[in-house]
């Protein structure tokens, strides 16, 4: 099984490779995308490392003079028709050296530097060229990694209290997770919006795996008020429509704090590596603080507009596992609730929302199926706090899974059956590195 997955995987990766970049998946995603380009690192430095690195910098020679790293980079060799919502549509201006409608305005979760850290540790297995290579990445990519986060919890501060606000779901990664569900319920639904700018996802996958039409006119309503703004982010609270605190989303946030202090150990930056590791202690000090409940025992999406927690228990509230200084009476809780009904693995990897509510949905995106890059993060947690059985039979029922279904988006939640767009980089990329790497993240605690 083994070797089949393994040569699956670089069959995809060689497949969607497209010079200076990876795309997620040739049928419905053209371009490069932020996170992808993280997670697609990581698997891809097994096999590739010069490739990774160069998917790392073609997207942070992207990143904004602000900081912010565009959720996606356009290829300018792709037809505006080919991809919706495309460089038109966000009508991004000349930025640095970037030519206009070069990216997107919003962001995603801040995988990178994890990846780097990570891509670092496997190209060093390559032999001394690839140890040289990374280390020169690693110093290219060092102070652009800063940036970001520097962006993130600067002027998406929104509500005040040291965590990040994301304007877009979207900018989530989870587009339509059911954690929106109440804030977007306040965001004007304008379904004219689709007469206007056309759906291309729906000319490739089925309906019923996608964001309904609705979302979708919540969606396009958002940019184009952000838009009409130039992509500014003050006064956000006042102006905006929707600014969440996401677990998942902060959760990444202080674990690259702390990717960042191992990189800063090795370019010999001590100081610079204490105050990652000061900051991704107050990041995870205020996930604690404002994103628990302490009735449902778990952590929530908090709409920053209304100061509410969403009612929803969803994947991303078991996110906040993979901090090494979350304290042991939330890990204990959030180990409950992966072992819940409403998480329970059995035999398949945790859904995306919980199995128990009356909205979930085996095929609809992120209400229901299961994704592998999020169970990944959910393993990684597992190790960092000593639950080495769990995080094992976890790995394999996501290699079993890719195994039997091939390297979809995303899968059914009951049946593992692939789903969304098939060839899918993440999936492929992540599968090398279930296969290759059992080590525990550097900065866990000990077990």
């Amino acid at each position: 099984m083994s070797a089949e997955l393994w040569n699956s995987a670089v069959r995809v990766l060689e497949t969607n490779w497209s010079g200076d970049h990876m795309v997620p998946s040739r049928k419905l995603y053209p371009h490069q995308w932020s996170w992808d380009a993280a997670f697609i690192a990581i698997g891809l430095a097994y096999v590739n490392p010069t490739r990774a690195w160069r998917d790392l910098r073609s997207l942070f020679e992207a990143q904004w003079p602000d900081g912010r790293v565009p959720h996606i980079v356009f290829d300018p060799a792709t037809a505006e028709a080919d991809y919706f919502p495309g460089p038109g549509f966000w009508d991004v201006p000349a930025y640095a050296n970037r030519p206009a409608r070069g990216s997107t305005g919003i962001v995603q979760p801040p995988m990178h530097a994890i990846a780097a850290w990570d891509v670092y540790r496997h190209a060093a297995a390559h032999g001394a060229n690839c140890a040289q290579e990374a280390r020169t990445e690693l110093e290219w990519l060092y102070p652009r990694l800063v940036a970001q986060q520097e962006y993130l919890t600067g002027r998406r501060n929104v509500g005040g209290g040291g965590l990040v606000s994301i304007v877009h779901p979207w900018e989530s990664g989870l587009d339509n997770s059911p954690a929106w569900d109440e804030a977007m319920a306040n965001v004007p639904a304008d379904l004219s919006l689709l007469t206007t700018y056309k759906r291309r996802d729906l000319d490739v996958s089925a309906a019923a795996h996608r964001p309904t039409d609705v979302d979708y006119a919540r969606y396009v309503g958002l940019v184009l008020t952000y838009r009409a703004e130039g992509y500014d982010d003050h006064d956000l609270l006042d102006r905006h429509a929707f600014a969440v605190e996401c677990p998942s989303f902060n959760a990444i946030m202080a674990g690259a704090e702390l990717s960042l202090a191992q990189i800063a150990g090795v370019l010999g930056l001590a100081a610079e590596a204490a105050a990652h590791r000061e900051r991704a202690q107050r990041i995870t000090a205020a996930i604690v603080k404002r994103l628990w409940n302490p009735q449902s025992r778990t952590f929530h999406a908090l709409d920053v507009k209304t100061g509410k927690l969403s009612p929803e228990h969803c994947v991303s509230g078991l996110m906040p596992l993979m901090l090494p200084d979350l304290p042991a009476e939330h890990v204990e809780a959030i180990m409950t609730e992966a072992r819940s009904s409403r998480f329970g693995l059995e035999g398949l990897p945790a859904p995306s929302y919980d199995r128990t509510a009356p909205g979930f949905d085996t095929m609809r995106y992120w209400r229901g199926p299961l994704w592998i890059n999020v169970n990944w993060l959910l393993r990684r947690g597992l190790l960092v706090h000593g639950f080495r059985d769990e995080a094992e039979d976890l790995r394999t029922a996501m290699v079993r899974l890719v195994h039997r279904n091939d390297h979809f988006e995303y899968f059914h939640p009951i049946t593992g059956e692939g789903l969304g767009a098939p060839a899918f980089s993440w999936t492929a990329a992540l599968s090398l590195d279930l296969l290759a790497d059992r080590s525990v993240p550097a900065y866990a605690r000990a077990a």
